[in-house]
């Protein structure tokens, strides 16, 4: 996976073990964490919107129809700046970019999100704990 956009990432880039855990168990940690530490504010409203699986071509239709946007990245958390940030495994080397997901982070970051890539759990603490820094 090539970081071939102006977005920051937190986490080892230097990371390699094809075994690391899967990028659905980096984000149950993250969240299992949040949920944790911030039981009364940011686990509160910290989010995942899921957008991606099979779908029928009905489905899609409908499901884009209701709003769903296609690279919606994997943790949104609102506030006075809004927390966006894509997910990855922590060996990035692993890891594909899918539709949508580069020009969702550069649109939001560009109308002011803090946006950026993660590589797992901890790297997505790491932006979330600098994140709350800036609020």
């Amino acid at each position: 996976m090539k970081f071939d956009i102006n977005i920051p990432v937190f986490g080892d880039t230097s990371f390699r073990d094809k075994k690391c855990p899967s990028e659905a168990l980096e984000q149950v940690t993250f969240f299992n964490r949040i949920r944790r530490e911030y039981p009364e504010t940011w686990g509160v409203i910290a989010t995942h919107i899921r957008n991606e699986g099979k779908a029928s071509v009905n489905q899609r239709v409908r499901q884009k129809a209701e709003g769903m946007t296609p690279g919606a990245s994997d943790i949104i958390i609102p506030g006075k700046t809004t927390f966006v940030c894509e997910l990855k495994r922590r060996d990035h080397t692993i890891c594909k970019w899918q539709a949508g997901q580069k020009e969702y982070l550069t649109t939001a970051q560009e109308l002011g999100a803090f946006a950026c890539v993660a590589l797992g759990a901890d790297g997505a603490m790491e932006a979330f704990k600098k994140w709350i820094s800036l609020q």
